[in-house]
């Protein structure tokens, strides 16, 4: 049953790429992601259509309340810039990042982002995100963020402010027990047109002696 279960989700990943590579125009609205009720099986959407050159330069995510940084990157300024020619290059490897918070992290009432990015040469007008994050196939909370507009090559700040939702006892043992089976797409419109769709899993298992606590 289990190899069966493992082949027929393959299949599933298989078809949906399958789909969306022959049907890269098609338009996946910000109604359709809001009315998914489980992880996407694979993305949405080609590298190529992010046609803006969005760009992620950093990103930080912290305990709003006490401003503690939780997790902190920023693009090495050498790095290459991924573009469509680089689609060979493995999707799940840069377009899925993890996160580990450790069991402390359901103890927070607001987290707050800060996402520096850049534009291409073209204005980028209602930028807007919407985040859906799930246990394994339960819906915990859906976001929505818009960014209303970029001027042509410039860089600019996103700050969000995340309000966390209320969970169970159970439900919160079961998420710190179960680490990566806690996941969520992030899907990026302008003007309602998916340009970009990243994701991402977590663990909330307790930190070993060496690597702290929030």
């Amino acid at each position: 049953p289990l190899i069966l279960s493992l082949i027929s989700i393959e299949i599933h990943k298989f078809k949906c790429l399958l789909k969306i590579t022959n049907s890269m125009t098609e338009n996946i609205s910000p109604d359709f992601v809001n009315n998914l009720t489980s992880p996407a099986p694979c993305f949405y959407c080609p590298l190529a259509a992010n046609n803006y050159n969005i760009q992620f330069l950093s990103f930080r995510i912290r305990n709003y309340d006490s401003g503690q940084v939780l997790f902190e990157i920023a693009r090495d300024p050498d790095e290459e810039v991924i573009t469509q020619e680089d689609e060979e290059i493995e999707e799940d490897d840069i377009r899925t990042v993890r996160y580990q918070f450790g069991p402390d992290f359901f103890k927070l009432k607001n987290v707050g982002t800060n996402l520096t990015f850049s534009v291409g040469p073209t204005p980028v007008k209602n930028f807007r995100m919407i985040e859906r994050h799930y246990f394994r196939t339960t819906l915990i909370k859906s976001f929505d963020f818009v960014f209303p507009f970029c001027v042509p090559n410039s860089t600019n700040t996103w700050e969000s402010i995340y309000t966390l939702p209320s969970l169970s006892t159970d439900v919160i043992q079961d998420m710190i027990a179960h680490p990566w089976e806690t996941k969520s797409d992030s899907f990026y419109f302008v003007e309602d047109k998916l340009v970009m769709h990243n994701k991402a899993e977590y663990s909330y298992e307790a930190f070993n002696s060496t690597e702290g606590s929030i």
